[in-house]
């Protein structure tokens, strides 16, 4: 029972894990190369730069910082739900 308890937090963690992953590469590799020229021409700027110039310089950060910010609220609250809480 506690090793099918265990192996659901493992794969929750996993699909947690690889889903953040994705938008991840999507935005980074997608918004800032793929299709870089077409957010160039097609969405506004963003200051004095392109659209998809800043998303490849700065957007791709800040996306990660906040992917970041996502993964702890939702890992604390996975880990509470599964009985892993560092809350005392």
């Amino acid at each position: 029972m506690k090793d099918d308890h265990a192996q659901a937090h493992r794969q929750a963690c996993l699909k947690l894990v690889l889903g953040l992953l994705a938008i991840w590469f999507s935005v980074s590799f997608g918004c800032g190369i793929l299709f870089r020229e077409w957010l160039d021409a097609n969405a506004p700027q963003v200051g004095n730069a392109p659209f998809g110039f800043w998303m490849a310089q700065q957007g791709a950060v800040i996306c990660f910082v906040l992917l970041l910010l996502v993964y702890a609220v939702l890992m604390n609250r996975l880990d509470t739900k599964h009985g892993y809480s560092e809350a005392k």
